[in-house]
């Protein structure tokens, strides 16, 4: 095949000729050869390199290690396809599960069905919780482990009826702020307010103590450092997750 210039593979792969110059900088993704213009030319090889390097970032791995698992003597291109395929394959089960158990939900609340109380937790990984649990604890330390127990014993206790309660006000509180995205409210809009105020003292209820607007600004940032609650909030609506953290902070700054 022909080469590619740099402006060509970024439109190709989505990925922005800053990235890429940045890849090569690094010595993550080194074009096949720089032409006397200095343009770099990339052919078959480098794009199945900036495949797997794309692959292994959506599945969560930091670019540090990206470059020793691609350069590794034993590293079988053909066996990592399977593998992720593997692994994207279970994932999209998992969240097919969840999108069910969603549905029925909100078919509950609406008055649509009657759903067991078994099945409000179909698709929900234990796995998935104990990994943000321990990334909560790496991030923050602390007493980010007597904080995590707090919250969860407090849910614990509540009746099914009352996490059902909790629930659907938050789903409530999530869609009437995705629709003012769609609606083109700016994020520091003081129409959002009493929408942030109800989340606000929905999270102080879970946490069992009060948020104060510097709390609520923290959390707002951790919404968008993990991926699986930016995930989450893409599947209510695409650019939720970073309209609903700048809400939050311009909320908190205004109250603080």
């Amino acid at each position: 095949m022909k080469t590619l210039t740099v402006a060509e593979v970024a439109k190709l792969s989505g990925v922005s000729i800053r990235t890429l110059h940045h890849y090569d900088q690094i010595g993550l993704l080194r074009p096949a050869f720089t032409g006397h213009n200095r343009y770099r030319h990339y052919g078959q090889e480098q794009l199945l390199r900036l495949q797997q390097i794309l692959l292994h970032r959506e599945l969560g791995i930091p670019l540090s290690d990206i470059a020793a698992i691609l350069d590794a003597p034993d590293f079988d291109r053909l066996a990592a396809l399977r593998r992720q395929r593997e692994r994207l394959n279970q994932e999209a089960k998992r969240y097919a599960r969840l999108v069910r158990t969603i549905d029925r939900t909100i078919a509950s609340i609406e008055g649509e069905c009657v759903m067991k109380n078994e099945d409000l937790y179909k698709g929900v990984s234990p796995d998935k919780q104990a990994e943000y649990e321990a990334w909560l604890v790496e991030q923050y330390g602390g007493d980010m482990p007597e904080r995590i127990a707090l919250s969860r014993g407090r849910y614990e206790k509540l009746s099914e009826a009352e996490k059902l309660e909790l629930n659907r006000e938050l789903h409530d509180m999530e869609q009437g702020l995705a629709e003012g995205l769609r609606r083109g409210v700016p994020m520091g809009s003081p129409t959002l307010d009493p929408l942030l105020n109800r989340h606000r003292m929905w999270v102080s209820q879970m946490w069992g103590r009060p948020c104060p607007p510097e709390a609520y600004a923290g959390l707002a940032d951790l919404y968008l450092q993990h991926p699986n609650f930016v995930a989450r909030y893409e599947t209510i609506e695409p650019g939720f997750a970073q309209y609903l953290s700048g809400s939050m902070k311009l909320h908190a700054k205004r109250r603080g």
